[in-house]
């Protein structure tokens, strides 16, 4: 079912990662409670790992000090996390993949984006964020140290009455077994001591400057009631990422529910994102030229060339990508000058390319 290896990070930790699925690359930068075994038996998570590896080769990991991954680790840091970020990236031997950012993986995707442009195709957030408590409110810094007592005294005891406060906040709307079934996770997952540690040093990570250096396809998606992460953070990635296209989820679960109406429009809306990044891994014509030339384009230039295939004119591409008609313009010259085609029929000689290759 799924191919579990482990990498090692700049500092000696290893990571643990797991390779699943069949289709583009798409590796996952890990949310805070996971567990690569665990996590096929979850009435919670299993809907989105069977439904992902339909559309794509997924890779995973464990954050360091949780799951599989080493344990007892003490620096949770923005450079360690990119650093196994990186690590697993490298070690799974895809030349590029897309990138989604589960809740607080998205500080990290975001530096790494920034620091490897080259290898991303695409990036995506699913209830996440750009930088966590930088800019909290008095009443928001209350109600975090609330919750870091509430670990520190629960999290590891046997009755769950501690840890339930966080199920019933990241699944509301779960049954008696979701929420029994995410109890279990958070004290197999990971320690107190660690939860606690990981936890206040996730939240002086901002990574919110780097977000206009930025400049490929993105999407973020939120779901309305969400009460790990308010809402108000799609909404700055989404304004702050230069394109970015934001999709509302109609749900006030943190982690969306296979039999709610909010998932069938993530499912969707993914499968529609990564479907590009198949052009990408198409098979290579036998003359090989027009491979080359199209393997040199951007994921924005492909994207751009992908609705002019379909059909649609400049003023419809701007208006589906959320670009203006001068950047969709700017992308498709560029393109040009890399195909070698230029002219009148420059369009059509470009989508020829393109069609070509896939």
């Amino acid at each position: 079912m799924q191919d579990i290896r482990f990498a090692r990070s700049t500092d000696g930790v290893g990571i643990a990662y797991a390779v699943h699925g069949s289709g583009p690359p798409l590796l996952i930068d890990a949310c805070w409670l996971s567990h690569l075994q665990f996590d096929w038996q979850s009435p919670v998570w299993r809907h989105f790992l069977v439904e992902l590896g339909r559309i794509a080769t997924v890779i995973r990991y464990d954050e360091r000090g949780h799951g599989l991954s080493d344990r007892g680790v003490t620096d949770h840091g923005l450079q360690a996390r990119l650093a196994d970020l990186e690590a697993v990236a490298d070690d799974a031997g895809f030349e590029r993949f897309a990138l989604l950012a589960m809740a607080q993986g998205g500080p990290v995707a975001i530096e790494y984006a920034a620091r490897h442009p080259e290898r991303l195709t695409r990036l995506a957030f699913y209830n996440s964020y750009a930088g966590a408590q930088v800019a909290a409110t008095p009443e928001e810094a209350e109600l975090f140290a609330a919750f870091e007592a509430m670990i520190k005294v629960g999290w590891g005891r046997p009755t769950s009455e501690f840890r339930r406060v966080f199920s019933s906040m990241m699944i509301p709307g779960g049954t008696e077994e979701q929420m029994r079934w995410l109890d279990d996770l958070q004290k197999m997952s990971v320690d107190a001591e660690t939860a606690v540690l990981s936890r206040s040093q996730r939240q002086v990570i901002d990574s919110s400057a780097r977000m206009a250096e930025l400049d490929l396809p993105t999407l973020v998606l939120h779901s309305r009631g969400d009460q790990m992460i308010d809402f108000k953070e799609c909404r700055a990635l989404a304004a702050g990422i230069r394109g970015a296209r934001l999709v509302a989820l109609e749900s006030s679960n943190h982690i969306v529910l296979a039999d709610e109406p909010a998932w069938p429009v993530f499912l969707r809306e993914l499968t529609t994102f990564l479907s590009p990044d198949r052009v990408l891994m198409a098979p290579t014509p036998s003359n090989g030229a027009d491979s080359s030339a199209v393997s040199t384009l951007s994921p924005r230039e492909l994207d751009i060339l992908g609705l002019a295939a379909q059909g649609l004119d400049n003023d419809a591409i701007a208006a589906e990508l959320v670009l203006s008609v001068r950047t969709v313009e700017r992308h498709l010259q560029n393109a040009y000058a890399k195909l070698g085609v230029q002219g009148r029929t420059a369009r059509a000689a470009a989508v020829g390319k393109l069609l070509h290759r896939a």
